[in-house]
């Protein structure tokens, strides 16, 4: 892809996400557009979730149907939970107290929060996001409740703003298939990652290739579906990153859940939700 169809959608994910931040639901002009991060202006509750944050139902319920509970969703300040994740990373992360988590694409905080009440003091948790807008209310959410463990950095995931060495963690939800450069995104999270780091990973990912319309649909990319990756190419590229004790698991069971996103397209046929976990080697001395 050339240097200027990956700006292209950098951009598209930029604005979409911008707006998002400022008015905590998709574009106007998106009402019919599947999305990951809402497209209903007046979500209906009796509605299937529509995309990977919920467009047909509000953020509490999207986040309930992937995985979060109500003490965590409640456990967090009011704002930070938009409702834009394929599921709970926290449920594979293993977290203990003292940690170093970098969370991808941090949005308004929700997972970071999460995760620094696990980490407790004497831990810290760096959240990346190339959008100003969602880098500006996560860091309000964070002064909401003194969460002085939680730090918040403008950049992109492809060139982390992280030291080489200073996670125990890196974790990310729905957001690695955002970048059309995902293979600097996996080795960007091995630079940063310590000795036998971990990644917990909730993204969306292909089960099989995507027709050519989907991947060149820069609202599909936005909406978390036309830059899915096949569960093969995601393992390669980790693999070439340097990461052993790779898993992909798809959630096969959310199909239809999926095929809401765009009703009557099957898109469920083509991706679904899915945990990705892997893990640094550890350094050996000689």
């Amino acid at each position: 892809m050339s240097t200027t169809a990956n700006e292209n959608i950098r951009q598209s994910v930029r604005e979409n996400y911008g707006y998002i931040a400022r008015t905590e639901r998709a574009p106007l002009g998106n009402t019919t557009t599947p999305s990951c991060c809402g497209d209903s202006p007046a979500p209906d509750p009796s509605a299937k979730a529509c995309g990977c944050g919920g467009g047909h139902v509000r953020a509490e319920q999207m986040s309930a149907l992937i995985g979060y509970s109500q003490e965590e969703q409640e456990g967090v300040p009011e704002g930070a939970n938009l409702g834009l994740g394929c599921g709970n990373p926290q449920t594979i992360a293993a977290l203990q107290p003292g940690e170093t988590v970098v969370d991808l694409g941090s949005g308004g905080g929700f997972d970071c929060f999460l995760a620094a009440r696990q980490v407790g003091s004497d831990g810290r948790v760096i959240g990346v996001d190339m959008t100003p807008d969602m880098i500006s209310r996560a860091r309000l959410n964070a002064a909401k409740i003194q969460a002085d463990n939680v730090k918040f950095r403008l950049g992109e995931i492809e060139h982390l703003p992280v030291a080489d060495e200073q996670a125990d963690l890196i974790m990310s939800n729905c957001v690695i298939n955002l970048s059309p450069e995902k293979q600097k995104v996996y080795h960007e999270a091995f630079r940063v990652l310590k000795s036998n780091g971990r990644l917990a990973i909730s993204d969306i990912v292909a089960l099989r290739p995507l027709p050519d319309e989907i991947k060149s649909d820069l609202e599909m990319v936005s909406a978390c579906i036309g830059g899915a990756a096949t569960v093969a190419d995601i393992e390669n590229m980790l693999k070439r990153a340097g990461f052993e004790h790779i898993r992909v698991t798809p959630t096969r069971v959310s199909q239809e859940i999926v095929d809401e996103w765009l009703p009557g397209s099957n898109v469920g046929e083509y991706v679904a939700p899915a945990s990705i976990e892997a893990r640094k080697p550890a350094a050996t001395f000689t």
